[in-house]
């Protein structure tokens, strides 16, 4: 079977220069890259902006590393590549606004080989986007889903199952907390170990993911930017990137993954908050706009049936 790594790479090359060329044009400063080098082989992109008009801190980066083993957070459910060399690449950005009322939202395409040199090289592609509100909308949350299953219907035939109902389903149980019990935000896609029905179609797959994230968060992010608040909503907001700050500390499998196999720090935490809180006990007031956060948008829900 042909696998054509170049061509992987060019696509999440120029998909970065999309995105941030997307995100620049809504907030009107541009992202400052750095290159870097992976130890034993490659390296990438990071980009950055911070302290912008609308975007507080975000991040889109690409990386190309190269390595002798796969660390454990790549190999927990694959343990006969444990100890297997490893090419990996891919794009993923997570994005602060300033503004409570808009949504910070994280999106991550990649793709693996292990085994890379050898006869029968183990491959697959991995992803998706999310969205975490600190105040919810309906309306934000219909359109994201909507958006991740225009980016899934294409592909239901030939992965013979209905995408997008079993990717959100999967995005649902793994941006949870469970010592929260809560889900990270509303949700959207996550997959993993895609391989089938053979390389073109899941590279297709995943460039479709990718493609979608500005149509899926741009719209949302210009209605919510401009919206007044207050500091208590501010300090809601700061409370809430805590619980974001808890799932990717504690159990983000890309967090791990880069760890792990020795990657560049600033890059891969580069998805955390630039201010954040944690209150001791904190409980909405009965009835306000932040206990309906907890309330009704994080847990698992049917966006385009009964949450529409």
């Amino acid at each position: 079977m042909n696998i054509d790594k170049s061509e992987v790479e060019r696509y999440l090359k120029s998909l970065q220069d999309s995105i941030c060329d997307g995100l620049s044009g809504l907030d009107g400063h541009n992202f400052e890259e750095d290159t870097w080098q992976y130890p034993s082989g490659g390296g990438g992109r990071s980009r950055v902006l911070a302290n912008g008009n609308v975007i507080e801190k975000g991040g889109v980066n690409f990386s190309y590393v190269k390595g002798d083993a796969l660390p454990p957070a790549a190999t927990a459910k694959r343990p006969e590549l444990a100890g297997k060399s490893f090419e990996a690449m891919g794009v993923s950005l997570v994005i602060h606004p300033h503004n409570p009322f808009a949504p910070t939202s994280h999106m991550n395409v990649r793709f693996f080989i292990a085994d890379a040199q050898g006869d029968n090289p183990v491959w697959w592609f991995g992803g998706g986007f999310d969205l975490t509100p600190s105040y919810g909308f309906d309306e934000d949350a219909v359109h994201w889903h909507k958006t991740a299953k225009a980016a899934c219907e294409p592909f239901d035939t030939a992965f013979d199952q209905d995408v997008y109902a079993q990717y959100k389903k999967w995005c649902d149980e793994y941006f949870y907390l469970p010592h929260r019990d809560e889900t990270r935000g509303v949700g959207g896609l996550f997959f993993d170990d895609v391989n089938q029905p053979d390389f073109t179609t899941a590279f297709a797959f995943m460039r479709s993911v990718g493609d979608h994230y500005l149509a899926a968060y741009l719209p949302i992010l210009e209605r919510r930017a401009q919206t007044e608040f207050t500091e208590q909503q501010r300090a809601w907001q700061l409370l809430r990137r805590g619980r974001y700050v808890e799932f990717n500390l504690v159990y983000d499998r890309g967090t791990l993954f880069g760890l792990q196999s020795g990657g560049r720090t600033e890059s891969i935490l580069m998805s955390l908050p630039p201010q954040v809180a944690w209150e001791y006990q904190n409980v909405p007031i009965e009835g306000s706009n932040e206990e309906r956060l907890l309330k009704r948008y994080l847990y698992p829900r049917d966006w385009l049936g009964e949450g529409a």
